[in-house]
């Protein structure tokens, strides 16, 4: 009971710190249209951490663009693209044990989701102006920034505080 508590408690915590730096970014405006650079989506490199992560980004995702005034088709692909972005993550640090290796490639997962599913979101429900590979490459560049490089950075300062901040029980 205390583990499922705890899953159910950092999946919750980790969907409300998404909304809140989704809302961040949206007040930017930066967390739709063309250009994106969701704050929230340096998040997707928490399943590193803990498979509570994954429901968490999921629902944080959905709830993130709901109140942002998405389209309701965004809202469900674009949080399938950050479930499959996190199930990567996870998959990776579990085949990969927690290595070095695992660290780098962790970000790639929500990266390459995003960067094929949102440009088709783009073009057929908002039927933004431009082609695939254009949004391809803006969501892709905003996903670098947002998963690469902020998604790495959050992995640093995390990482050697992992068995506190998530009671990691696993071998690292």
């Amino acid at each position: 009971m205390k583990n499922k508590t705890l899953f159910i408690t950092q999946g919750a915590v980790i969907a409300a710190v998404y909304v809140v730096l989704t809302l961040l970014a949206n007040a930017f405006g930066l967390a739709n249209y063309a250009i994106q650079v969701r704050f929230s989506e340096a998040l997707t490199i928490l399943p590193f951490f803990t498979p509570a992560a994954i429901p968490g980004l999921f629902a944080g995702c959905i709830i993130s663009n709901i109140l942002t005034g998405c389209m309701p088709l965004d809202t469900v692909f674009g949080s399938l693209a950050t479930l499959l972005g996190a199930l990567g993550t996870y998959a990776i640090s579990q085949k990969l044990n927690h290595n070095k290796t695992a660290k780098c490639l962790s970000p790639l997962p929500p990266i390459i989701a995003n960067t094929i599913i949102v440009p088709f979101v783009l073009a057929y429900v908002y039927r933004f102006e431009g082609s695939i590979p254009y949004f391809m490459l803006t969501v892709g560049a905003g996903e670098v920034i947002s998963c690469g490089i902020l998604g790495l950075i959050l992995f640093t300062v995390l990482y050697p505080n992992r068995a506190v901040i998530f009671k990691f029980t696993g071998k690292v």
